[in-house]
């Protein structure tokens, strides 16, 4: 009986030191759960960041496509057929390299006579010059002949005739006439010759357009005609004339921006900016090279153009992109991540923990902002932590645990 009741007391013993320690482990996973103050609120966790100095600086994206840096339709001079051809859609030219050539037979024939008119003309002056020389000559005799006459007659009265003299003297200015005559006669042969040569450059000039040369370095975009056809001159305006190719310089690409009238005042000569290309999944530096610098009245936006260097080909023309323009830029100043902050207008507020952990709201004065951060002109100093996160999830005077986020502080795209 004795046995009986030792064994019953064992069970209840055991039973107890049981009951003791879960009650036990229990108390210690709820104190482990949540800590409570004396007053019994729980001590929540809040994520937050330091107030620290950052460059940053606002920029504007806007949409655009790439388009050659120029682009032309390579057109004829003259009328003619195509004898040859020696490109097609694709082809890279370089500068004066020949894209047809022309055949055309009535301006090979106008040339050939040009070329005569001239050689005519060439021999019209030797012909003059040759008559002046013999004018000049037989002047010459006549002239010393009268000099000698008067000079003999003056010498002695009656030696010589007067009529003799008379005579001398009509053939000296006879000469001396015919002398002016083939002068005027090889005048008119130069001015002759000049028409002939004018009018031979002037077929000559024709004959080179015969051969159409690229007038930059570019790819061919378009062709518009083959070996025969008929080419119109693109100088005419009774018809409308077909260009032989299309030529567009690639090596280097411009975009064509519509900067907004708020920021139009901060853009700049040789500024760079960043091209995203989406279908190329990269990041591409571009200049802004030149701009309006006047407002479309309509859209109340300034064109500006962007020119993108395209030396390895890698960029089409078409190709849609991404332009991020950098506006205003700070270096060194104080910033907290964008979502500590409250706006509500023009006030703005963050939650800051201070040294005892408890939670304050603070007014702050916002300067500049970029993606990820802003800057605070005051109400914060460097060093202090504000909330970040959800900050309905907190009030002033409430006592947190902080912990430290800096991957939320650091967004990518921030400034550094």
């Amino acid at each position: 009986m004795n046995k009986t009741k030792w064994i019953a007391a064992a069970v209840i013993a055991v039973g107890a030191v049981l009951l003791v320690w879960r009650w036990s482990a229990r108390n210690g996973t709820e104190a482990d759960d949540g800590r409570e103050e004396a007053g019994g609120t729980a001590v929540v966790t809040a994520s937050v960041a330091r107030v620290e100095r950052h460059d940053v600086g606002n920029s504007l994206t806007i949409a655009g496509e790439f388009r050659p840096f120029q682009v032309v339709d390579v057109h004829a001079k003259v009328a003619g057929y195509i004898r040859s051809i020696n490109v097609d859609v694709g082809d890279h030219m370089k500068t004066g390299q020949t894209i047809a050539v022309l055949e055309v037979p009535e301006l090979a024939a106008q040339l050939s006579g040009a070329d005569a008119g001239t050689r005519s003309a060439e021999e019209q002056i030797r012909r003059a010059q040759g008559d002046l020389q013999r004018a000049q000559s037989a002047q010459m005799a006549a002239h010393s002949a009268y000099v000698r006459l008067k000079q003999a007659a003056d010498s002695r009265a009656g030696l010589v005739a007067q009529q003799e003299v008379d005579d001398a003297q009509a053939k000296d200015e006879g000469s001396a006439a015919q002398v002016a005559s083939a002068q005027a006669e090889l005048s008119a042969a130069k001015q002759q010759f000049a028409v002939a040569e004018a009018n031979q450059k002037q077929y000559a000039a024709l004959s080179s357009y015969t051969r159409i040369t690229a007038p930059f370095a570019g790819v061919i975009t378009n062709r518009y005609a083959d070996t025969g056809a008929l080419i119109a001159a693109g100088t005419s305006t009774s018809t409308q004339a077909i260009p032989v190719v299309r030529l567009a310089q690639i090596s280097v690409l411009r975009l064509v921006l519509p900067i907004p009238e708020s920021v139009a005042a901060q853009i700049r000569l040789g500024q760079v900016v960043k091209v995203r290309v989406q279908a190329l999944d990269r990041d591409f530096v571009g200049k802004v090279c030149r701009f309006a610098d006047s407002l479309d009245m309509q859209t109340r936006t300034m064109e500006t153009e962007i020119d993108v260097e395209n030396r390895d080909g890698s960029l089409i023309p078409g190709m849609y992109t991404e332009t991020q323009v950098a506006l205003r830029q700070k270096k060194n100043v104080l910033t907290v991540p964008l979502e500590a902050v409250n706006r509500n207008g023009d006030d703005a507020t963050v939650l800051t923990v201070n040294l005892q952990n408890v939670v304050e709201e603070r007014h702050v004065r916002l300067g500049l902002e970029d993606e990820a951060r802003v800057e605070v002109i005051s109400g914060l100093k460097e060093g202090e932590r504000v909330v970040i996160g959800n900050r309905s999830a907190y009030r002033g005077g409430q006592k947190v645990q902080p912990r430290e986020a800096e991957a939320v502080a650091e967004k990518p795209g921030g400034a550094n």
